[in-house]
């Protein structure tokens, strides 16, 4: 019974290692972003970077529904740069029957005009089983997940086109089967950071997907801490009804047997 169910294991993963290459194998980079790791921690100027590249490139086509505005405050901005910020877009306001200048207590808008996918979760979406090679391997022990698929996605591009049922069709390394319908959104130098940073085709996607990391879990560094501290606590417990045990044990364990 357990040759058989080893060899249908093989065979499946055979199967699942033919069709992938069949499908064309997607290349994804490791990117040595700051937040990886158990003591990894957020770049707010990263985060400034990518939210800028987000804001003067990618808004047109992709919203960001699940992000209220207010959260801005925590990559550093005050609160007048916050209000400043949200009137650059418009959301529909249900009591006015129109549209209004956006407000920190709003969302991000959704853009649905060009049938792109939203981003708010897009670094979640294609982290953990989802990507890259579709096992999880590779987030598991090199830390490749979502932010290191988008990134190696923007940067991916080889300049080759094809048409292929009346649409065209962009050569892309990152992509599962090698082809994508997406135009490359950057091309390097699309905009001007105020820190001097490189705005490279590189740096500039690497900053846009720790921004959208970012959007998928902001409460990343929260729930980290709040997990050491709860395997702190777990560790005292353990240490204490150890020693207790041992007490009330001793008196016994010390009485001659018979």
């Amino acid at each position: 019974m357990f040759k058989k169910l080893t060899l249908a294991a093989f065979v499946a993963l055979g199967l699942a290692g033919g069709a992938h290459a069949a499908g064309g194998e997607a290349h994804v980079e490791d990117f040595a972003f700051s937040f990886e790791g158990p003591f990894g921690t957020w770049d707010q100027n990263q985060l400034q970077r990518g939210l800028k590249v987000y804001t003067e490139v990618c808004s047109a086509c992709h919203g960001l529904r699940y992000v209220p505005l207010r959260d801005l405050k925590a990559l550093g901005y005050s609160e007048e740069q916050v209000i400043a910020y949200s009137a650059n877009f418009e959301v529909f306001d249900a009591e006015l029957d129109d549209f209004r200048p956006a407000i920190p207590t709003d969302h991000f808008p959704a853009v649905t005009s060009a049938g792109a996918p939203d981003l708010s979760m897009m670094a979640k979406a294609r982290a953990g089983f989802h990507g890259p090679y579709g096992l999880g391997i590779n987030q598991m022990f090199k830390g490749m997940g979502g932010p290191e698929y988008i990134a190696s996605l923007l940067s991916g591009y080889t300049g080759e086109e094809k048409e292929e049922a009346g649409s065209i069709l962009y050569e892309n390394h990152a992509f599962p089967g090698g082809w994508i319908s997406m135009a490359p959104p950057l091309y390097g130098e699309d905009v001007d950071f105020d820190d001097g940073h490189s705005n490279d085709l590189h740096h500039e996607a690497q900053d846009l997907a720790a921004f959208l990391m970012w959007t998928a879990e902001p409460k990343l560094m929260a729930r980290r801490e709040a997990g050491f501290i709860g395997v702190f606590f777990l560790v005292v417990l353990t240490a204490l009804l150890y020693l207790v045990n041992k007490r009330l044990w001793a008196p016994i364990k010390r009485k001659p047997t018979a």
